[in-house]
């Protein structure tokens, strides 16, 4: 790595750093705390720009050479945009997490990609599984990593960071532990919906393997022990940060266990179907993996409404559910109640449409914290893939945000 690059990295970390050292950090991390274990305290507001952050912190602001250079430079501005311009309870803090270098084998078969020559444009895929037999051909995935290269960038860091900002080997290894969405893409979205009624033998035998394939993945990592705790300022689920004093699990010996962590599952690809198919293609299948948790959240952009019952009996240790912008704001409040965090995900049109109404959006927030009276909310603005060009609309929601929440815990 070129010494200029070093240079520039040096001076962003001092900057986040100074960032990190302002006690409203303090203050958030407290109320995250709270808010994670259903005390009361006022709707917690994110927003990740996601799809749009090429128009608020495009590549061309770079300075930086080296390619590794530019991700680490990118991911310090990052920051550095977000305590400047929103106006939200995400944490700065003083650390800097170098990821393990590895990769996946996969299940033996994965789809082909047509993909749009447009930007940001749509794709589809040739799933590989056609039949029952190719089934058979699947195998369980396996993690290999490359610790040679990983010691390299860890210790590049330290030459970089330290005295600065606290260096951490951290690597989050997956999402989601959804399942259907892998099953998707294995075999067709159309297919698998038309399976369910046809086939369910053929569905059942499909996410038992998927489950199993996944559950000896994550025993893997816990085994080689890469596993890291994400019960600190790490983001969990499909939204909110995973302050808590509930995890590691009591006997923790500093080995990192599936059980000292939060998990995650959604079902994306089940909307449309009955609860009771839910029930038996999906989270049966979810549950094996999610029982083996400390905590738990559930959901993403799906309409969870008609299956809360099914999740609040089922999902083992439940702490967080998505509730959509497609989701029944009402019928959400009345099950999560005060048992459960309200994760409330406004529609992204509020910045990403073709115009911007401050009003509307003010509104909106004030109607749904109205709905969910009683409930354990966060308000978290994501799936925004565009702006229009326009980066203040962010600035101008997440103060909106922040303002809706102050007055509905006054």
């Amino acid at each position: 790595m070129y010494e200029r690059d070093k240079q520039i990295l040096r001076e962003l970390a001092k900057k986040v750093a100074e960032i990190a050292s302002d006690e409203k950090q303090e203050e958030k991390r407290r109320l995250w705390y709270a808010h994670n274990s259903l005390k009361p305290v006022r709707p917690m507001v994110l927003c990740f720009p996601e799809g749009a952050w090429d128009e608020l912190l495009p590549q061309s602001v770079l300075e930086c050479q080296d390619p590794l250079a530019r991700s680490w430079e990118w991911s310090l501005r990052a920051r550095i945009y977000i305590a400047e311009h929103f106006c939200t309870d995400e944490v700065i803090d003083n650390t800097f997490s170098v990821g393990y270098v590895y990769s996946d084998t996969g299940w033996g078969r994965a789809p082909s990609y047509i993909r749009s020559d447009a930007h940001k444009g749509a794709y589809k895929w040739e799933p590989p599984i056609k039949s029952y037999e190719d089934l058979q051909t699947l195998r369980y995935p396996e993690v290999q990593i490359d610790f040679q290269e990983t010691e390299r960038r860890l210790s590049l860091a330290h030459e970089i960071f330290d005295g600065i900002l606290e260096v951490r080997l951290r690597t989050s290894f997956w999402w989601s532990m959804g399942l259907i969405g892998e099953l998707a893409l294995l075999r067709g979205l159309d297919q698998v919906m038309v399976d369910m009624c046809e086939a369910p033998e053929f569905v059942h035998s499909a996410m038992n393997f998927l489950a199993e394939g996944r559950l000896r993945w994550l025993k893997q990592l816990e085994e080689l022990g890469v596993l890291s705790l994400n019960n600190g300022n790490h983001y969990v689920g499909s939204g909110g940060f995973g302050f808590t004093n509930e995890l590691p699990a009591p006997d923790f010996n500093g080995k990192v266990r599936l059980k000292d962590m939060w998990g995650f599952a959604e079902a994306q690809e089940a909307v449309g179907i009955s609860p009771m198919m839910f029930d038996e293609f999906v989270l049966s299948y979810q549950v094996k993996i999610l029982e083996h948790f400390g905590l738990n959240c559930y959901g993403c952009c799906e309409p969870v409404h008609n299956w809360l019952d099914l999740l609040i009996a089922k999902v083992p240790r439940l702490r967080r559910v998505s509730v959509s912008p497609w989701c029944d704001r009402k019928i959400a409040a009345e099950k999560l109640s005060d048992k459960f965090i309200y994760s409330w995900k406004p529609h992204p049109i509020c910045v990403s449409g073709t115009t911007f109404d401050p009003d509307w959006i003010r509104r909106y927030i004030r109607e749904t914290l109205e709905i969910a009276k009683g409930c354990v909310v966060e308000i978290i603005l994501k799936d925004t893939h565009t702006c229009h060009n326009q980066p203040w609309r962010f600035d101008v929601w997440t103060k909106i945000a922040m303002e809706e929440a102050e007055r509905f815990a006054n």
